[in-house]
């Protein structure tokens, strides 16, 4: 599974500064980070339209779509996916109750 988004982050990083007519990435860079942001939103969105419809395939599909987005709203921010990664580790076995409780404390 890391392999698959590492993988992707590499393809990114490779597309990030190439030619806009010719690469969805590049495209997406060229607009800045508000439209990729919104892309953000839109897949998230679509993922939960196709969960509430019990949409299985929908789901996967919308769900593919969001981690590509977000993978290429880290890459616009320079955090790589390894960040996102080690906090899901940081968090591995907190209540996730306790987890957002202390979140809000600060």
């Amino acid at each position: 599974m890391t392999e698959t988004l590492a993988r992707l982050e590499a393809t990114i990083a490779a597309r990030r500064g190439g030619d806009p007519d010719a690469s969805y990435v590049a495209r997406l860079f060229s607009k800045g980070t508000p439209k990729i942001a919104q892309k953000v939103g839109e897949e998230a969105v679509e993922t939960v339209i196709a969960a509430v419809a019990g949409d299985r395939a929908g789901l996967v599909g919308e769900a593919a779509d969001l981690l590509f987005h977000l993978a290429v709203l880290l890459a616009d921010a320079d955090i790589p996916i390894a960040a996102v990664m080690a906090e899901l580790d940081r968090r591995e076995g907190l209540s996730g109750l306790v987890e957002k409780a202390a979140r809000t404390e600060d």
